[in-house]
């Protein structure tokens, strides 16, 4: 109905699962700002916020917490060390729209596909808080606070300026290109694009710094983090079968207490 508030709580079932990577995806959104009510999203309490990638195979439930048992670090440099490595190949031929067009919500095989919402609007509604959406729709979102992992503080985001959070490729298209997914059939690029395991809204600016790094050469600014954004990259590399550089997997081990 036009002109009421919406409003959903996400209940936070957190199941202890080690699990290898899964998948997950979002970005560019579309819609007008407009009015529409608070939607009372349920993120981890604040000081904390987020899932640990070990709980979050699949990158269903929100944002990156740390990983800080020594326990769990040992879990994920065994993970990480699973990672084969090659060089880096050309650029040549990449471009976004090989990988479908930009939050398409029909790639099939990944979770919240074909729900009726892009990726990115599925993205904002998983990590946001009081979020809010444009009047009659339950998927545009026009206001919300959000967490950013990446930086550790909240972002509070109006669609008016809708640049200040952009989702985040966690393994970047263009490096996933290089590595190997030129190759691949275009239902796996798109699985790729649009998996939510390989995205997180984040940062406008820090996106943008990010480009298509690999973590020898670009980690998040919130040292507390880095750790879980490995993994993070871990999981997405394994569940697609895709090499990374010797540097990177180095680097990854690094922060995790290799």
């Amino acid at each position: 109905m036009r002109g009421r508030t919406v409003r959903v709580t996400r209940g936070r079932a957190v199941g202890a699962v080690l699990v290898l990577g899964v998948a997950l995806a979002g970005c560019a959104g579309g819609g007008l700002p407009g009015e529409s009510g608070p939607l009372d999203e349920g993120t981890s309490a604040s000081g904390g916020q987020g899932t640990s990638p070990l709980a979050n195979p699949e990158g269903t439930k929100p944002g990156l917490a740390a990983i800080s048992s020594e326990g769990d670090r040992a879990e994920v440099r065994e993970l990480i060390s699973r990672l084969s490595t090659k060089g880096r190949g050309p650029k040549t031929g990449y471009a976004r729209d090989e990988f479908g067009y930009a939050w398409m919500d029909t790639a099939d095989g990944v979770p919240l596909a074909r729900n009726g919402c892009d990726t990115r609007n599925d993205l904002l509604k998983l990590n946001g808080r009081k979020v809010e959406f444009r009047s009659g729709s339950d998927c545009v979102v026009v206001s919300m606070t959000l967490y950013d992992p990446y930086t550790g503080k909240d972002i509070a985001w109006k669609k008016a300026k809708a640049t200040e959070v952009q989702i985040d490729h966690v393994v970047p298209l263009s490096y996933a290109w290089q590595m190997g997914a030129a190759r691949w059939s275009e239902d796996k690029r798109q699985r790729l694009a649009n998996d939510v395991l390989n995205l997180l809204p984040v940062s406008g600016s820090l996106n943008a710094s990010k480009s298509d790094s690999g973590p020898a050469s670009w980690l998040p600014p919130n040292k507390a983090i880095r750790c879980s954004y490995a993994v993070r990259f871990t999981q997405v590399a394994l569940k697609y079968d895709l090499p990374v550089t010797g540097p990177d997997k180095s680097m990854m081990l690094r922060q995790c207490g290799a």
